[in-house]
């Protein structure tokens, strides 16, 4: 990587994604692929782009991003993690605008372990009377 290059780390649910960011013209590949390709659904694209759109700079930076673990909405949220702390490397003066959205958090919540005697975290054998 270039010494320009800003990094930062995202994660979300089991992803992990690490976001490389340079001046550039506004491409965004992930694991080598472009955007499009890598995430077809487009709610998904706009969700990984959300800190992007929320400060204007789409078009002021390449960004290529290595995602590993979890799903789709895993590594979308993981990539928006990762560009919502990178950007605040780059520009201290976005940091209420991402605070506000909720972008600088990592969401907690992951999958909840199974308990013995159910057959999930949470579900159970149907219960008989008699």
């Amino acid at each position: 990587m270039a010494s320009d290059a800003v990094f930062a780390v995202g994660r979300r649910k089991e992803a992990v994604a690490r976001v490389h960011v340079r001046p550039g013209s506004g491409t965004i590949t992930v694991n080598n692929r472009p955007l499009e390709e890598y995430f077809p659904i487009t709610t998904m694209r706009a969700y990984a782009q959300v800190p992007l759109i929320l400060t204007g700079t789409q078009a002021s930076f390449d960004i290529s991003a290595t995602v590993r673990g979890g799903g789709v909405s895993g590594q979308a949220g993981a990539v928006r993690h990762a560009l919502a702390r990178v950007l605040l490397r780059i520009d201290s003066n976005f940091h209420p605008q991402l605070k506000q959205a909720g972008l600088l958090t990592r969401d907690p919540r992951i999958k909840e372990r199974r308990k013995y005697g159910l057959k999930k975290a949470r579900k159970a054998s149907q219960f008989s009377k008699r």
